[in-house]
């Protein structure tokens, strides 16, 4: 069942994924799915490993995996400029980590995963109230996520959230979107994306094309994922 206030807990994977308020949309042109992107970097990826990923213009799936601590590290609340929602990371894979617990003097904690998501949506909605001269929240609260264990699961998941733009009328291939991560899982050029072993959990590239290339009844898929 899907837990809306559970933290995220370290080595363990999950299905993150929320709508905006009252189903406003999210992203209105390419700038935004763009800055939504840039965001994420910012935010997400010094605490997260990612699988799998769409935006729509009013929803969002991700598939991540949190890292471990010691992958993390430890960071200052502030970067140099003070913005109170910036983060500087400072790994230090060898030190005890138990000792940073909480603030101290310096300034140091260990991460918090949950926060740096709520970081993500408070800052994007910032971009978007201020571009749009709108104002209130913009994201349903609190975010949803589902932890993951099966790779059947896993798997089953990756196709879900690839053929989204299908099951909403989008596009009719999930290869024709340009807001997800399918087109990363098969181009060569580097990434971050875990394409590696996501391609793996469907033995090679060529199913793995096969399998989003076949229909999906999405009512079922849903219940099956309990979404």
């Amino acid at each position: 069942m899907t837990t809306t206030h559970i933290p995220l807990e370290f080595e363990s994977y999950y299905h993150i994924y929320n709508r905006g308020i009252n189903r406003c949309d999210l992203f209105r042109e390419s700038k935004d799915y763009k800055h939504f992107l840039r965001l994420y970097e910012k935010y997400i990826e010094p605490i997260a490993d990612t699988f799998a990923w769409v935006l729509m213009p009013n929803h969002f799936h991700l598939l991540i995996r949190i890292k471990s601590e010691k992958e993390i590290g430890i960071y200052k609340n502030l970067n140099s400029d003070g913005a109170k929602d910036s983060v500087r990371f400072q790994t230090k894979p060898n030190g005890n980590l138990s000792e940073s617990e909480g603030p101290d003097r310096v300034g140091i904690k260990k991460p918090n995963p949950t926060k740096h998501f709520s970081h993500l949506f408070n800052a994007y909605a910032k971009y978007i109230n201020k571009k749009y001269q709108r104002t209130g929240s913009l994201f349903e609260h609190p975010f949803r996520r589902k932890r993951v264990e099966d790779e059947t699961y896993l798997r089953t998941l990756v196709l879900y959230i690839h053929n989204n733009p299908i099951h909403h009328n989008f596009t009719d291939m999930a290869v024709d979107y340009p807001w997800s991560s399918y087109l990363t899982c098969i181009s060569v050029k580097p990434t971050k994306l875990q394409k590696n072993e996501v391609i793996g959990w469907f033995d090679d590239e060529a199913n793995f094309k096969f399998m989003h290339q076949q229909h999906v009844d999405f009512m079922k898929l849903e219940e099956w994922l309990d979404i």
